[in-house]
C-alpha cells in the first residue's frame, strides 16, 4: 500500500470500530486463531465496517449504503488517491472529478476529508445520485466540498457534466469491470469462494451499470480516451483503474495515437494486483 495510507500496517481494531458505530459490534466474533474479525461474506457486516472506518478515520458524521449497491474497500480507493495526490504535486486548490461516483461517493469523500480537495461526481444512475447526495449531507465538510451531478446521457462520459468554463487538476474512475450480467454473477462467486484469502477487496452488491457494460472494461476505457480529448485542456490529469492487464497494451497504444502522454502506476492490496492509468494532452508526467 502506499506509505501515506492509514492501513498500510495494521490490521482492523474492531474494538474502536465497534465504539464508533455500535452496529458493528454485533457482527464481530472471535475466529478459530482468537481474532476478533467478522464474516466477510456478510454485506450488512461489510456495510457496517465501511461506516465505522470512515467515522473513525476519515472524520465522516454518518455513512450509510441501501442493500444491492456497491460496497468499495477502503483501504485500497484510498491509495488510488494518494497517488492521485502524488501527481499533482500539490494540495491546496485542488478540484476533481469523479466519474461513476456511485451510491457510496467513496473517491469524492476520501478526496475531500484527507486532502480537503473540491469534488464533482457524476453517475448515470439517479437513484445512486440520491444516495449518494445523503452521504455527503450527514458531514459539513464534504457538504462544502462535494456536488453531483447525474448524467443524462448513457453515451456521454465527460460531456453534459464539464462546462465551458470548467477546470478540473484530474479526474478518477473505477470502470465496469464485466461485460455481462452473467459474467459479473461468475466474479462474485470467485471472490465468495477465495473469502479466507482476499477479505480486504470485496465489493458485495453493485447496480448493473457499476458492474458491467457491453464490452466490459475495455471497451468503456476506449471510449473514455476517445472522448477525453475533446476536454483536452479542461482536465490536467485523466485517470482510471485497470482491472485486467490485458488491456492495457491496446489502451496504451491508443493513447501514444492521439498523442497524449500516459504512465501506469501499480498497486498491491495483498493478493490483489491493479494498476492506475494516467495520461494527459498538456501536462508532463
Amino acid at each position: 500500500m502506499h506509505s501515506r495510507n492509514l492501513h498500510k500496517d495494521s490490521a482492523y481494531d474492531f474494538e474502536k470500530l465497534s465504539d464508533v458505530n455500535p452496529d458493528l459490534k454485533s457482527f464481530t466474533f472471535k475466529n478459530e486463531y482468537h481474532t476478533t474479525t467478522i464474516d466477510f461474506g456478510n454485506p450488512k457486516a461489510v456495510v457496517a465496517l465501511n461506516k465505522a472506518i470512515l467515522i473513525a478515520n476519515y472524520n465522516v458524521l454518518n455513512w450509510e449504503l441501501p442493500e444491492g449497491y456497491l460496497c468499495p474497500p477502503i483501504p485500497s480507493r484510498v491509495d488510488y488517491i494518494h497517488h492521485i495526490a502524488d501527481i499533482l504535486h500539490k494540495n491546496k486548490e485542488v478540484r476533481g472529478l469523479d466519474i461513476g461516483v456511485g451510491a457510496n461517493a467513496i473517491y469524492c469523500i476520501l478526496a475531500s476529508q484527507v486532502y480537503n480537495w473540491k469534488m464533482v461526481g457524476c453517475d448515470i444512475n439517479a437513484e445512486s445520485i440520491k444516495i449518494a447526495q445523503k452521504n455527503i449531507d450527514f458531514t459539513p465538510q464534504l457538504k462544502k466540498n462535494v456536488s453531483l451531478i447525474y448524467q443524462t446521457n448513457n453515451a456521454n462520459i465527460f460531456e453534459g457534466i464539464i462546462k465551458t468554463d470548467d477546470y478540473f487538476d484530474f479526474s478518477v474512475c473505477n470502470p465496469p469491470f464485466h461485460s455481462s450480467e452473467n459474467e459479473a454473477k461468475k466474479g462474485t462467486q470467485r471472490k465468495l469462494n477465495n473469502l479466507n484469502k482476499k477479505e480486504f477487496e470485496l465489493n458485495f452488491g453493485g447496480q448493473a451499470n457499476e458492474l458491467w457494460c457491453n464490452g466490459g472494461e475495455a471497451l468503456f476505457l476506449k471510449r473514455m480516451i476517445k472522448q477525453s480529448i475533446l476536454f483536452k485542456n479542461q482536465v490536467g490529469f485523466f485517470t482510471s483503474l485497470i482491472a485486467k492487464k490485458e488491456n492495457l497494451t491496446k489502451l496504451e497504444k491508443q493513447l501514444s495515437k492521439l498523442k497524449a502522454k500516459h504512465k501506469i502506476i501499480p498497486m498491491q492490496h495483498g493478493n490483489k494486483i491493479t494498476r492506475i492509468l494516467v495520461w494527459s494532452f498538456t501536462k508532463d508526467l
